[in-house]
């Protein structure tokens, strides 16, 4: 059974309650048993991204809640019948090469899980060879299941919709649709491929094009003379992204006229990467399907902003909407969460042993040890 088969049996499993085996523990936890409020398994301790719960459908239709009522909705579509609900139009790419070696020709074909939209499929191509070979998301591969931990960990659907944290109050829902809304306003970006120079040409034909035509106000056509967009000597658009040499934002390499690199419009199209180089510049990981967080002239991935922002709780993996917190060791934690990762003890007051993440009470702490 292949890894992306084995995941949609997982997510099955998990819907109907019967949990999913883990892939952290390698066959020794053989099912998922939810936490009331911790994102891990009770039985193993490992996280859900470990036990890979969730479904194509249901990454997309986070996905496109996240982009939802930003800039980057073209990348979404509304659901029929969804009230709304808009889903993450995920661009998927099939390669056909025919195999000529036998007397009858058949074919291979290569299904990637998701590809940079709006390329062609040449360029989409030239763009995964740049990707190392075990984190392109081909169907069915190592790659795939490492972008699925990867939507999971970068982008908590917690971090953005308060009815899927644990008990909130009024004034907390409040706080958390305000800061949801205010950084997809300001700082969410979705990464754009091109050839070195040619990023943002289409949004400035379009520019043009609406230019050309006159603008509309109050719903009339106000008569202004459109503005002169210069053309640069390869005839592209976008001549003020053009320069002699380029280099990566990251490596500081030079980056190959011919090779894709990628461009974050929040960051300006001054600044481009390697495509292995567009990582989160706090844990380095390759920020999945290249949604970004601009902060501070670096790119994030929207759980390291969201903590750039707001403490967020270790037991239960929530960001933390109200004082009612408490500090140990540069940890935090929401005060009801406060207690023994084992017994679940609250520990306020009392005695306990801080390893790493693990909170546990002195009387638990010594019996792990002794066993």
């Amino acid at each position: 059974m292949d890894i992306n088969t084995g995941m949609q049996k997982m997510s099955i499993l998990h819907q109907t309650g019967r949990g999913a085996p883990c892939l952290g523990c390698r066959g020794m936890c053989k099912a998922f048993e939810p936490h009331p409020w911790r994102k891990i398994c009770k039985s193993c301790k490992c996280s859900q991204e470990d036990h890979s719960l969730h479904s194509d459908v249901e990454d997309d239709r986070k996905i496109g809640r996240l982009l939802a009522d930003s800039k980057y909705s073209n990348l979404t579509a509304r659901v029929k019948g969804g009230d709304g609900v808009r889903i993450y139009k995920r661009n998927r790419m099939i390669i056909t090469n025919p195999i000529v070696t036998r007397k009858d020709p058949t074919f291979d074909t290569v299904t990637y899980e998701w590809a940079p939209p709006g390329l062609t499929q040449k360029l989409a191509i030239h763009y995964m060879e740049f990707i190392p070979k075990e984190m392109q998301p081909i169907a069915g591969t190592e790659g795939a299941y490492y972008r699925r931990r990867r939507l999971m960990r970068q982008l908590p659907v917690y971090d953005q919709d308060p009815f899927q944290c644990h008990a909130l109050s009024g004034s907390e829902v409040r706080g958390m649709e305000e800061f949801v809304r205010k950084y997809k306003s300001d700082v969410l970006g979705v990464g754009e491929v091109a050839l070195p120079g040619q990023a943002g040409t289409a949004k400035e034909e379009a520019q043009q094009k609406t230019e050309a035509t006159g603008q509309f106000t109050n719903g009339k056509v106000a008569k202004e003379k459109p503005q002169e967009v210069p053309t640069a000597p390869n005839g592209t658009l976008g001549e003020s992204h053009q320069k002699d040499e380029y280099r990566c934002e990251l490596c500081k390499q030079t980056v190959g006229a011919e090779s894709p690199a990628v461009y974050g419009e929040r960051a300006g199209y001054d600044q481009l990467w390697h495509p292995a180089c567009f990582v989160c510049a706090r844990c380095s990981e390759p920020l999945v399907d290249l949604i970004y967080f601009w902060k501070g002239g670096k790119l994030l991935c929207g759980r390291h902003y969201c903590e750039s922002e707001k403490p967020r709780c270790i037991a239960c993996d929530e960001l933390i909407f109200s004082d009612d917190y408490m500090e140990s060791e540069g940890l935090t934690w929401h005060k009801k969460h406060f207690c023994c990762l084992e017994c679940e003890q609250p520990l306020l007051g009392k005695s306990y042993k801080l390893e790493q993440t693990k909170l546990q009470c002195t009387p638990c702490n010594k019996s792990i040890k002794n066993m």
